[in-house]
């Protein structure tokens, strides 16, 4: 741990001198300044620097850099970011925003929203995401349902697929048999663009089970397009389609014994999105209507049994929208829209079950390069619970030179899952989880820019969280039926803590990158035996420092090292999970106009650790490649 604290002292007095430099006096280390605007704010595309929420934007350079096809370790890089992976590469995985559920974050790509409503939590699992094709990342931090509705309780991340005008193509090779291959291609014309990707990802993998010897492998295949097209100088028709389909071996609790241990389970998944719409560009209104589809299929087996599957859910959300803006004065803007969302879920042994939201909301803001201020409300109506208001405020204050001040609040909501209200363990009675969300910070400069610090402080109160609950323990008429529990609104939590951002363009060869997050989830429920613990697997302390320097000759030398401090693996905080450290190394080699090599190590030190209790964590690793652009 000492080497490790050592390099990030090391990095930071490295980095120290460009914080006495003009803001602009040092050239931004990314060309591309797409990174400047953000939707994840109001929906629409706006200044990032003009948003009162912590919002942090990742551009494709950054993306690439990073290497590989785990998108998990580029979000590492981002204050209020942690995660839980139950074993290896494709393994269900978790990510936490300021210590609220994987569940309470609403993720999306190219516009399309992709949680598994057939899932208990209803959340993304984000063991299948590749970062193949993706061009840019943005993530909100805190509760901003007022735009986005159910799930945005802990935040917003948006991905975005990748613009390109020719042919990319890179493949890497490494440890445990892993192979990575992706292509990208695109046209770009006056009056329209077309973009397609596609990859293939495979690895031997690691066992499942922390004290296994059997690899439990991972496989996918994906694809995935997005084009537009100008109809008249005003009217844009634009279509997006996304497919994958993976392989996971799992571990399960095998006879004799049932428990956990090495067995030949495996999982098949497979994920459709699609999404088709009109945008209306006039000099004051913006219109922007679409219809979308995710669905998201999962079969498991267990060959000890039958070649069959044994266990098999189906999600599908169906959703339509209108969103617009509208410019009442050069600084005042109202940003509305309406949806209604069709959504359905299969599991084995069960009924199809369904349910329908619709939902309206409204932001009016002064955005100026001084000011900004912009607050909003939102409706929804649920065909179960009823209906819920949400409201939401932020703002914006330029202080001095590239010094702002921002604050928001803001409320979120997510809808009790299918599964939580329909299956075995159902409760029609249930109501939404709630939360309301404050933060203020300080913010110099942009993330990407030459010179950025920030640093913001918040607080979360979560209410109404839905908890399975054991009918051994309550005398509730839900268990008249037999059933062994079922769900109910029984929880609540409060997360509160702090986040640093740094990064600096030290010279014109070095880059420097530093995000810390101090985090406290505590269990607040009245009256709970676990009132006052922390939540689980919400470690308090976690840093990520990044190094990248580019050597006169084009070869580019770079580093990670993410450090994460003690948690418990469960809500009675008696199983511990140590804090760890890792470290990767870079390197990327352009040889020519149209090639580069390039490879890295993972795990540098070998550091063997937990991030679930009993799952296995993936040891060191190397990794070798070579795009191709024409």
């Amino acid at each position: 741990m000492r080497k490790y604290l050592f390099f990030i002292t090391t990095a930071l007095a490295v980095s120290s001198p460009a914080f006495a430099q003009d803001n602009q006096a040092v050239p931004a280390a990314d060309a591309v300044r797409d990174d400047l605007i953000t939707v994840v704010a109001t929906g629409g595309a706006t200044r990032v620097d003009w948003a009162g929420q912590a919002i942090s934007v990742i551009g494709d350079a950054e993306v690439r850099s990073v290497q590989g096809t785990d998108l998990t370790r580029v979000l590492e890089r981002l204050p209020g970011v942690t995660l839980a992976r139950n074993g290896g590469l494709g393994a269900t995985t978790s990510l936490f925003v300021r210590g609220a559920n994987s569940q309470q974050l609403l993720v999306m790509v190219d516009g399309i929203r992709v949680a598994d409503v057939a899932a208990p939590g209803g959340g993304y699992d984000f063991g299948g995401l590749s970062s193949g094709g993706i061009g840019k990342i943005e993530l909100l931090r805190g509760s901003n349902s007022v735009i986005w509705g159910s799930e945005a309780i802990g935040g917003v991340l948006a991905l975005t697929s990748r613009d390109i005008d020719g042919v990319q193509a890179g493949i890497e090779y490494g440890s445990r048999d892993s192979v990575d291959a992706q292509v990208d291609g695109g046209v770009v014309g006056d009056r329209y663009a077309i973009n397609l990707n596609g990859g293939y990802s495979r690895t031997d993998g690691i066992s499942q089970f922390g004290g296994g010897s059997e690899r439990d492998g991972y496989r996918q295949w994906r694809v995935g397009g997005r084009a537009h097209v100008d109809l008249t100088p005003e009217l844009t028709a634009r279509v997006v389609g996304r497919y994958s389909d993976g392989r996971t071996d799992i571990d399960g609790y095998p006879a004799p014994a049932y428990v956990f241990a090495d067995d030949p389970e495996y999982q098949k998944s497979r994920e459709i999105g699609a999404l088709a719409g009109l945008r209306y560009s006039g000099e004051a209104l913006t219109l922007d209507a679409s219809y979308q589809l995710s669905d998201t299929r999962r079969r498991y087996y267990d060959p000890t049994f039958s070649p069959e599957p044994n266990y098999e859910t189906q999600g599908q959300t169906r959703r339509a929208q209108l969103a617009g803006s509208y410019n009442i004065l050069p600084a005042l803007r109202l940003d509305f829209g309406a949806d209604h969302e069709w959504s359905r879920f299969d599991v084995s042994f069960e009924e199809r079950r369904r349910a329908n939201l619709s939902s309206g909301h409204a932001m009016l803001g002064w955005y100026s390069d001084a000011v900004t201020v912009a607050a909003g409300l939102r409706y929804d109506d649920h065909s179960r619970f009823g209906d819920a208001w949400t409201f939401g405020a932020n703002g914006s204050v330029a202080l001095v030179g590239a010094l702002r001040a921002r604050a928001s609040y803001g409320e979120g909501f997510k809808v009790p899952t299918l599964y939580q209200l329909f299956s075995d363990y159902g409760n029609e009675d249930l109501r939404p989880e709630r939360s309301r969300s404050y933060d203020a910070g300080l913010e110099w400069g942009d993330r990407n820019g030459a010179l950025f610090a920030a640093v913001t402080g918040f607080r979360r109160d979560s209410r109404n969280l839905i908890d399975y609950v054991s009918c051994f323990s309550t005398s509730n008429p839900l268990c008249d039926d037999g059933r062994y529990g079922f769900y109910d609104n029984v929880g609540k939590a409060r997360a509160t803590g702090v986040e640093v951002e740094l990064a600096a363009q030290v010279s014109p060869a070095l880059r420097a990158r530093a995000s810390y997050t101090y985090v406290k989830t505590t269990n607040r429920t009245a009256g709970d035996p676990n009132e006052g613990n922390d939540l689980a697997r919400r470690p308090r302390n976690a840093i990520t420092v990044s190094l990248d320097w580019t050597s006169p000759w084009g070869l580019v030398l770079g580093g990670d090292i993410r450090m994460v401090s003690d948690a418990y693996d469960n809500a009675t905080n008696t199983k511990q999970i140590d804090g760890w450290a890792t470290g990767t190394i870079r390197a990327s080699l352009p040889l020519g106009e149209h090639f580069e090599l390039f490879g890295r190590v993972e795990n540098v030190t070998d550091s063997h650790y937990e991030v679930v209790s009993g799952y296995g964590t993936v040891g060191r690793s190397a990794f070798a490649g070579v795009r191709v652009k024409m």
